[in-house]
């Protein structure tokens, strides 16, 4: 059985996130933000890739995976029952299934695979669905990483 690892870096530092990413053993950081900049330094694509890379650590973005903008715009005002349906409606699209596509075979070629995204707890972030719809195809235990508070 594969197992899926998951982190938010919310209230973390870099320094944190790549510790915890490096104490898993994970292989391959799997980015699902819909937009990988952040105004958190060292959490933007580029920073973060180059980052990873010095850990030997790959990245991955998929985009299509990521809380689309009226999601994201639903997601700061909490309503977590609207955001569902808004990322739920979203990732039926042929372009977030043919994502999800890439990311179940990341997964099956036997990489130790880490979801990223901001949110520090997986249960109000858009990962846990996208963990969901990975569990209904193949069996993988899902691990939370949680990263030391800064």
């Amino acid at each position: 059985m594969h197992t899926l690892f998951t982190i938010g870096y919310e209230k973390a530092l870099p320094a944190a996130v790549l510790g915890e990413l490096r104490r898993a053993k994970v292989d391959l950081l799997v980015d699902t933000r819909a937009v990988a900049a952040s105004r958190r330094p060292g959490f933007s694509k580029r920073q973060l890739a180059a980052a990873l890379d010095e850990e030997g650590i790959a990245y991955v973005h998929l985009q299509k995976l990521g809380t689309p903008a009226e999601g994201r715009q639903t997601a700061r005002s909490g309503d977590l029952d609207t955001l569902w349906r808004i990322y739920d409606k979203h990732i039926k699209t042929p372009e977030a299934q043919d994502a999800l596509g890439e990311l179940l075979a990341l997964i099956k070629s036997g990489q130790r695979v880490a979801l990223l995204c901001y949110c520090r707890d997986p249960k109000a972030c858009h990962r846990s669905r996208i963990v969901a719809l990975v569990k209904k195809r193949m069996r993988v235990k899902v691990d939370d990483l949680i990263p030391p508070l800064f």
